[in-house]
């Protein structure tokens, strides 16, 4: 670890820093400041009885808990205050201290100051856990020195420890956590932008910035993996060379070209002076990609286009793909009952994501649909669903504005509304015929009714194991 960083870190010792939101990054967050010897005050607006395991996480800590009816006036006695990714920059304890002149961060930026690593990050509107798992995959293929941490649900700074200079860091970064980053990583990937999270963001280009965030500080020794079909994402600004992935014509980078997947043309590595030229040449052929869906296959040229830029050597690539196996609650298959498939995509959570579902299947469908609204159109979703899918199941907060959406464009499909998640997958079946899909993609947050998307998904398996149980006792 540099002098800069250690010293970073014993600028804690004794200091009042608040940390505002208590999940899986604050958990981690409170614990690395206590281990620097900080004072950490937490300010959470969630109760003590909904913080049972994070709480019971820090229990042998000594650390302030400010919970529940959070105030704006609960951390302006901090020498420095971190904020989750959760967490709006609007919320009044953390607009009060900003306006104290209390300086504020979060784990991603402390993060990037004290790694002694080289990061990988990758965002985008869809496709980021499944692209950094591959990368992450294919640099354990290559036995390259690597972590996967970030918005994949592994928080950053309980791995320093295992970091050196030799380490490759992938991260996956959400809009939330790059908004306020004035450092951007030696390898930045962008795979599409597209609108989501506007119930945070106030417009688009408030949220275009963000993602633009991950490269627009970068080096000129550093390399930006962009998605070349992506007309925001080509456009963003950065200093870095520019290695490209595309589903629709060659590129310099990796690219569909029919059904073989091809690497070639001038191709950057991160620290390089020059690229190395590479004559065209298959690497893989579609029906290799084991994951469903076209947006799959460009994820796989994605995370190919980045690890070619760390490194690490093709057959590492095309054999970590050929391998891979679906990311939990990412079109999973969960059962196959009575000749009716059951596909969980929870993570599905913008109608964008939903969409992309839908074209990756021929079999007809029963959509279940719903949860809350991020502010989205979704004329197109629903234009989507008339076209691809035999039924809809509505569930939650944003039911009404689907039917509505339904009704907009004229779809004839059948729309059945539960009263709650519950109910939805019992009421699929009855719809279903043999040979069909029953797909959770809700194309809403889950936070009507669950704490994440993942909780949503566990859910859905688990009313399916219901299902399958009842099947197997007739």
């Amino acid at each position: 670890m540099s002098q800069a960083a250690l010293a970073r870190l014993e600028g804690f010792r004794s200091r009042r820093i608040g940390v505002v939101g208590l999940g899986r990054e604050g958990v981690d967050l409170v614990q690395f400041l206590s281990r620097w010897g900080a004072k950490v005050v937490v300010s959470d607006a969630a109760d003590e009885s909904s913080l049972g395991t994070s709480l019971e996480s820090l229990d042998h800590l000594t650390v302030d808990f400010l919970l529940g009816n959070q105030q704006g006036v609960h951390l302006l006695d901090c020498d420095e205050v971190f904020v989750s990714p959760g967490v709006p920059r609007t919320a009044p304890v953390v607009a009060e201290a900003t306006k104290a002149g209390i300086p504020i961060s979060s784990a991603t930026a402390l993060f990037f100051e004290l790694c002694s690593g080289r990061i990988a990050g990758i965002t985008g509107s869809s496709g980021k856990t499944t692209t950094t798992a591959l990368l992450g995959s294919m640099l354990r293929t290559a036995e390259m020195p690597s972590i996967v941490a970030g918005n994949i649900g592994i928080p950053l700074l309980g791995r320093l420890d295992t970091i050196t200079e030799a380490t490759w860091c992938i991260l996956e970064l959400s809009s939330f956590q790059l908004d306020d980053l004035q450092q951007s990583p030696s390898l930045g990937t962008i795979l599409n932008i597209t609108p989501n999270h506007l119930d945070r963001h106030p417009d688009m280009e408030d949220y275009i910035r963000a993602k633009g965030n991950l490269i627009c500080f970068q080096h000129p020794g550093d390399v930006a993996v962009l998605n070349a079909d992506d007309a925001v994402v080509r456009e963003l600004p950065h200093s870095g060379q520019t290695l490209e992935f595309s589903l629709q014509s060659a590129v310099d980078g990796v690219w569909l070209d029919g059904d073989q997947l091809m690497m070639g043309g001038e191709l950057w590595v991160v620290g390089s002076r020059a690229p190395g030229r590479v004559a065209p040449k298959p690497f893989l052929t579609r029906d290799q990609v084991p994951l469903r869906g076209i947006h799959n296959v460009a994820n796989a040229l994605a995370a190919s286009a980045a690890a070619l830029a760390i490194g690490c050597p093709a057959e590492s690539i095309s054999a970590t793909i050929r391998n891979f196996q679906p990311v939990p609650h990412r079109l999973e298959i969960v059962a196959t009952v009575r000749g009716v498939t059951f596909v969980n995509d929870s993570i599905a959570t913008s109608p964008e994501r939903s969409m992309a579902a839908l074209k990756s299947f021929d079999e007809p469908i029963v959509l279940i649909a719903g949860g809350r609204d991020k502010y989205l159109s979704m004329e197109d979703w629903a234009r989507l669903m008339g076209e691809r899918a035999r039924a809809v199941i509505l569930v939650g907060e944003a039911a009404d504005k689907i039917s509505a959406a339904l009704a907009s464009v004229g779809s004839q499909i059948p729309a059945m509304r539960t009263r709650s998640f519950a109910d939805a997958v019992p009421a699929a079946i009855e719809l279903a015929q043999d040979g069909d899909v029953v797909l959770l993609s809700p194309g809403c947050t889950s936070f009507d009714e669950f704490r994440d998307f993942e909780a949503r998904g566990e859910a859905f398996r688990l009313a399916v194991r219901q299902i399958e149980r009842t099947s197997d006792a007739r």
